[in-house]
């Protein structure tokens, strides 16, 4: 099976400061994979090189077979990658269902018509459709995580990038939400990649982990292993630190249980 997303050599510098260093990696069709790192690990500056919103300064991005460095954003989403950001970005003073219709005018899926009637499906399918004319302004703020997702999953990517979908929720709103990103993955088949700081919650859904510290990649492997790599162990807690399995509730023996 070939990749449907392939990097290599990916590297962007601001000053003197490199934000992602010779960055490697391909994901394969159906992958649910997680970006794990640090505050300054250079996680979000991957995902803008990858979605057009920053040009890197060496290397190669390859989706679906087709070349992305230097394509715009809004092109990059109709070829079928889309994402989400650490802040939500709701087009205020608009209802539910008009921000989700918005992502029905990408061509990819513009041609096929009934917009409305699209947009209120997907809400429907996100756990938003009793909301759907309420202006989006109301809602809270787990409620807002789900309308990004819905307005990106209109434009039926191919892969979806989640950029801290977790981040600001509370306990109770955390594990639904993630329920839906398994419940996504498992019935469209969709490719996700996700960075997330709620470890304990990233560790149980994701399959594989890409571990990055200051702009590269220092470990790849599943949850179980990565927790016990030495160099993710030194970049979480430092050296003669305590034990990150026992404090993510990632174990060996529990790994078969990874959604």
């Amino acid at each position: 099976m070939s990749a449907l997303l392939h990097v290599e050599g990916l590297t962007k510098r601001f000053g003197g400061l490199t934000a992602v260093k010779n960055v490697s990696f391909a994901l394969e069709p159906g992958e649910i994979t997680g970006i794990l790192g640090p505050n300054g690990a250079g996680k979000t500056t991957l995902f803008n090189l990858l979605t057009g919103f920053m040009r890197p300064d060496r290397g190669t991005i390859g989706f679906d077979g087709v070349p992305l460095i230097g394509v715009a954003p809004h092109r990059i989403v109709n070829r079928g990658l889309a994402r989400t950001f650490q802040l939500t970005r709701p087009f205020i003073g608009m209802t539910v269902v008009e921000n989700v219709v918005v992502g029905c005018l990408a061509p990819r899926v513009r041609a096929e018509g009934h917009t409305e009637a699209r947009a209120r499906d997907m809400l429907d399918r996100v756990g938003l459709g009793a909301k759907a004319n309420v202006m989006v302004d109301a809602l809270s703020y787990g409620d807002l995580r789900r309308l990004e997702i819905a307005r990106e999953l209109v434009t039926r990517p191919k892969l979806l990038l989640l950029d801290e979908p977790f981040a600001g929720l509370g306990t109770s709103e955390i594990e639904p939400l993630a329920a839906l990103i398994r419940e996504l993955h498992k019935s469209e088949g969709l490719t996700i990649l996700i960075i997330e700081h709620r470890l304990r919650e990233f560790m149980q859904l994701v399959r594989r982990v890409i571990a990055m510290d200051f702009g590269e990649i220092i470990a790849t492997g599943s949850p179980a292993e990565i927790v016990r790599h030495p160099r993710v162990i030194e970049a979480y807690i430092g050296r003669g630190g305590d034990d990150l399995e026992a404090r993510l509730g990632v174990a060996p023996e529990n790994a078969r249980g990874i959604a």
